[in-house]
């Protein structure tokens, strides 16, 4: 894999499929760039700001000082190259909907970008992103769930869908799936169960449910959010 100068100057060409653009190094996209470092993917990591470029120096695998609204600068350093990007700018509004522009116009081919409002989100998916991020609407979600005590865990997958984790509710137990319908009545289904054991296993039309199980249900985000009041 061709190795990129942290003070980068002239064209980078960087096109493993195992390396990503991070576009944005504010709190979201620093978490992300690192989280992806530590990993073991390759992360370049663009922003204007040189404090926060020269505090990611040593952990990112490259990271460079440059306007994502410029094309000359993308080009510069490669980004058509890449077939995985992720625009996280969200602090200026502008500036994140010109660089998605240039992405979409380079036809990255895995394109992710970050969110700050319903507006802004609405604006990048009539721009044509396919995956658009609302990392704080969908942690204040999952916490709001938390809190309520009936679901173990909620989480957004992208697309409109979520994972819910929950206690079977009392109307479930003692009935297969099939019996009980959940997705013939709500879209829901129910993908694995955790027994009393600890143990997880597949669910399937036949499986019973009883006291004290676990499920993990997929659906629609807003069908998955009212799971135990619908089940």
């Amino acid at each position: 894999m061709a190795s990129i100068p942290r003070a980068a100057r002239g064209s980078i060409a960087l096109n493993d499929s195992d390396s990503v653009v991070v576009a944005g190094l504010g709190r979201f996209g620093s978490a992300l760039a690192v989280e992806l470092a530590e990993a073991g993917v390759e992360v370049l990591g663009i922003d204007t700001d040189e404090e926060i470029v020269q505090g990611l120096s040593d952990t990112l695998t490259h990271v460079v000082r440059a306007d994502t609204t410029k094309m000359e600068a993308l080009e510069q350093l490669g980004v058509p190259n890449f077939s995985h990007v992720v625009v996280a700018i969200g602090s200026d509004v502008e500036a994140s909907i010109l660089t998605t522009s240039w992405m979409l116009r380079f036809e990255i081919e895995h394109l992710w970008a970050k969110a700050i409002s319903e507006p802004h989100g609405q604006i990048l998916t009539q721009l044509g992103v396919r995956h658009v991020v609302s990392p704080e609407s969908d942690m204040g979600r999952r916490v709001a769930h938390l809190l309520r005590g009936s679901i173990a865990d909620y989480q957004d997958i992208g697309g409109g869908f979520a994972t819910v984790t929950a206690k079977a509710p009392p109307s479930m137990v003692g009935k297969s799936l099939d019996q009980v319908g959940l997705r013939k009545k709500h879209n829901l289904n129910v993908v694995a169960v955790m027994q009393q054991d600890g143990t997880w296993a597949h669910a399937t039309g036949e499986t019973i449910l009883n006291w004290d199980d676990t499920v993990i249900v997929m659906g629609p985000s807003a069908l998955a959010e009212r799971f135990i009041d619908m089940a």
